[in-house]
């Protein structure tokens, strides 16, 4: 049995900006847990991140997760263009300021607090999981309508 935590993360948001939602699912030993939540007024990228954010928040204890999102953003951001920012002092190479800098920042502390090996998947094809996690996000957009 697998020690490891699996995350399927999605975004979804109608009008961009708009009401906006996100959808998470952990799988972890046989036992699967949902999240979903939303805001009235965001954008798709904020949800993509606050999917990965409260994902990873949810985990109880430090754990080894595999994280998969559809979302270049986040993953690129993550794995690639934080670095820099934080040495810029949360600005991009042109010297302006990272947008959703309040998110990029929890999810680089949630990020931290794990080991986590980030996987893209691609949105809106036969991955059971992700469709799932993008059904949560459209749902959970209802909620604030």
């Amino acid at each position: 049995m697998s020690n490891t935590v699996d995350i399927w993360t999605d975004g979804a948001c109608s009008g961009n900006p708009g009401p906006g939602g996100w959808g998470a699912i952990l799988h972890f030993a046989g036992t699967k847990k949902e999240l979903s939540g939303a805001e009235a007024a965001t954008t798709n990228n904020r949800m993509e991140l606050m999917a990965a954010i409260e994902a990873l928040n949810a985990l109880k204890r430090p754990s080894k997760v595999r994280l998969h999102t559809d979302s270049k953003y986040v993953m690129d951001g993550v794995t690639k263009w934080i670095h820099g920012w934080k040495k810029n002092g949360w600005k991009t190479a042109d010297k302006k300021p990272v947008k959703n800098e309040d998110l990029w920042r929890q999810l680089d502390e949630a990020n931290a607090r794990h080991e986590v090996t980030w996987k893209w998947v691609k949105g809106h094809s036969d991955n059971e999981m992700n469709n799932r996690a993008d059904e949560l996000a459209r749902a959970a957009i209802d909620t604030v309508r």
